[in-house]
């Protein structure tokens, strides 16, 4: 079990000795890489407090972790090894312990957020099409429903494929099959031939989550080949732990990769999303003319911070499994009494039971008190249809007690 509480001191050791297995700018002959320690002018590097703060000092550092490492162990870059095996642990304890990977069965990296994460999923599908069917661009489509991420239209357009987005059923804010098979066919006939999936777990705005099993269905009954890449860049730190059965993870077949956001629910820094790809998958985005990279690179942001990784790593550890369990319940109780209240004052709102998001229609309160509790609107280019919270542990009990209270005042 890779994934286990440990303490403050544990933690601090174990990044320490990466830290020590890394080359020092300062003590190794190093000529060739372009980098080195941060600018001592603004980053003083022997301050005291730094022998406690294992990240900081990792950041002081500056590890750089461009490529794979899962793929690339051996004979990816040598200079910073210690910390390129803690993000290699990190990759394994997520993929294995939360989503159900057989062992060493995943490769992956921390990218510097889930909108990256989800296009490299794309990129690499797009690649597998074009490399062993030679399959023309817009003969390439990417399915996934209207309420998912921009990512995916974002990425449509830089890769110069089809976007083939999805309307869902307004109330339960699922996709129907007798629709998504109408889409398809419409694609199908206009060109569209390989497809690829998207399957949410939680989308941004309603917390809504898809069903695979129904998607694979329809692509199955028309007999057109897909690969299906799971949106977990909300949802992947708390969904996992909540419901009953995730059909969102590796024990999944039909699941080839997951995006997954340490920023969001874990509270790590920004730029910390997490790609992951069954093994087999990650060379289609390899970058055969970074040849002066050992290992070459396979990610579309090339090099990056292994703090980083590092900090995810120290999170999940200082937690542990059933502590990090006991937090997402704690949000999601907290979730269920804001429900409770709304039902009382008989305000209209979408949530799915297993997560903490939950979207207030619009018209039932004034705008001015969305923008106060920073609530976010579905659009701002326009009437707002919904009105979005999510219950975080900033959240818990006086704000979300101030916003309820000037709810029952308006009624009143």
């Amino acid at each position: 079990m890779l994934w286990k509480k440990l303490s403050k001191e544990q933690i601090k050791e174990r990044v320490f000795a990466a830290l020590n297995e890394n080359r020092n700018y300062d003590s190794d002959y190093i000529l060739g890489i372009p980098g080195s320690y941060l600018d001592t002018e603004q980053f003083y590097r022997d301050a005291d407090f730094l022998k406690e703060a294992p990240y900081l000092q990792t950041l002081i550092n500056n590890p750089n972790h461009i490529g794979c490492h899962t793929l690339t162990e051996e004979k990816g870059e040598d200079l910073f090894r210690g910390t390129q095996k803690l993000e290699i642990e990190l990759i394994r304890m997520v993929s294995e312990e939360i989503l159900n990977a057989p062992e060493k069965s995943v490769d992956g990296y921390v990218a510097p957020g889930g909108t990256e994460a989800n296009i490299q999923a794309l990129w690499i599908y797009r690649n597998y099409y074009r490399k062993q069917f030679r399959a023309k661009n817009h003969e390439i489509g990417v399915v996934y429903s209207e309420d998912s991420h921009y990512s995916f239209p974002k990425g449509c357009n830089l890769l110069g494929i089809q976007a083939i987005p999805v309307k869902v059923n307004e109330n339960n804010r699922q996709i129907e099959a007798d629709t998504l098979e109408q889409r398809i066919c419409d694609a199908h006939v206009q060109g569209v031939k390989y497809f690829i999936v998207i399957a949410n777990m939680s989308t941004t705005m309603f917390g809504s989550v898809d069903d695979p099993q129904l998607m694979a269905g329809v692509f199955k009954k028309l007999d057109l080949p897909f690969k299906m890449h799971a949106d977990g860049a909300f949802g992947g730190f708390i969904y996992p732990f909540i419901t009953r059965q995730n059909q969102l993870d590796f024990s999944n077949p039909h699941i080839n990769s997951i995006t997954l956001d340490a920023h969001k629910m874990l509270m790590a820094p920004y730029g910390t999303g997490i790609f992951l790809v069954r093994k087999g998958w990650m060379h289609f985005a390899a970058t055969e003319e970074a040849q002066y990279v050992q290992g070459l690179d396979y990610t579309l942001c090339g090099s990056r911070n292994g703090a980083q990784a590092i900090s995810i790593w120290m999170i999940l550890q200082t937690y542990g499994p059933q502590g990090w369990k006991s937090n997402m319940r704690e949000l999601i109780t907290e979730t269920d009494r804001l429900c409770t209240a709304l039902h009382e004052l008989q305000i209209p709102f979408f949530r799915n039971s297993d997560m903490n998001i939950v979207s207030l229609r619009a018209g039932y309160f004034p705008d001015e008190l969305g923008l106060k509790y920073r609530l976010v609107a579905d659009t701002y280019q326009g009437n707002a249809r919904w009105w979005k919270i999510v219950v975080m542990p900033h959240t818990k009990g006086e704000v979300i007690d101030a916003f309820l209270g000037e709810l029952k005042n308006l009624k009143n």
